[in-house]
């Protein structure tokens, strides 16, 4: 298999995990969503921090570490990620375990357009008519859902937004994919730990000698392994095929939500999917047009 196929699969794999997550947290919908966030926080860093020394990459890992915080902007725009993806991550765990599977669907749908918007307006970049056109199916998608529910669908703007966000600090910070999972939670461990040590000082915490708690420690694994099988996929393959990759995740809860979790699918849901899936098939193809360009331009 070329390097390219053996691309695709790793990607594939990471998505279609990305993708029946849901299926973890409901398992653990009787843990408060701070309670399972501050697990995942410290299990993702124990694992990672046993990943990097079982590569041998630690003193790599270290370097990194102070060059990063010798710069404060660097060490600013990090941090700020480390919140931001935090915020992410309970914002999701709370959607699924609230029967919100297809607010949290709709949010990484609309993800990829907010990310094109943030890169307008704070990186200067231009895009096309047709990318323009996206944007705003997306946003009329979302506005005619409030219009006829008369709530603002919160939970999916707040996901698509906040990882718009952490995607702009990362490319901004530019930092390596496994260090920075690493270094992410480093910096929002010591809050998660406080956390843990209180909930289970005042013994309401869910943490213990059984089931629960192997699921709990099992959180750092299921955040760890598909970011891994990712930053190995995406080196391997072209950005657009990336960008085409990113919407099984998303197509994996809609489904889940409507035929494993009974959540109402309605006309409304199915206009405002409707206009978002054109919105990004417009996207898509632009986008693979434009990489197409520079592609013979390099050559």
């Amino acid at each position: 298999m070329n390097d390219e196929k053996v691309g695709t699969l790793y990607a594939t794999f990471a998505y279609i995990l990305w993708g029946f997550l849901p299926l973890y947290w409901k398992i653990l919908e009787y843990v408060p969503a701070w309670e399972i966030l501050a697990h995942r926080i410290l299990w993702s860093f124990a694992f990672m921090m046993v990943f990097i020394f079982v590569i041998r990459r630690w003193h790599l890992f270290m370097t990194e570490c102070r060059t990063l915080f010798t710069d404060w902007r660097t060490a600013l725009g990090i941090s700020a990620a480390s919140i931001v993806i935090s915020i992410n991550w309970v914002t999701y765990i709370w959607a699924v375990n609230s029967e919100r599977v297809l607010d949290a669907s709709l949010g990484y749908y609309i993800n990829p357009l907010i990310s094109v918007l943030f890169g307008f307006i704070f990186l200067k970049e231009r895009f096309s008519k047709l990318q323009w056109i996206a944007i705003v199916l997306a946003l009329t998608g979302v506005g005619y859902m409030t219009y006829n529910f008369g709530d603002v669908p919160w939970a999916a703007l707040l996901l698509a937004v906040s990882f718009a966000i952490y995607g702009l600090l990362k490319k901004i910070v530019n930092l390596n994919a496994i260090f920075g999972l690493a270094i992410e939670t480093v910096i929002v461990l010591p809050v998660a730990l406080i956390y843990i040590i209180h909930l289970e000082w005042v013994q309401v915490g869910a943490m213990s000698l059984s089931w629960t708690g192997v699921l709990l420690i099992g959180t750092g694994l299921a955040t760890a392994i598909p970011l891994l099988l990712f930053a190995q996929g995406a080196k391997r393959i072209p950005l657009s095929l990336v960008g085409f990759l990113q919407y099984i995740a998303p197509t994996i809860m809609l489904l889940l939500g409507v035929f494993l979790f009974n959540e109402p699918f309605t006309s409304v849901h199915a206009i405002t999917f409707t206009l978002i899936w054109i919105g990004l098939t417009l996207y898509t193809y632009e986008r693979v047009k434009q990489l197409k360009q520079i592609a013979q331009v390099q050559k």
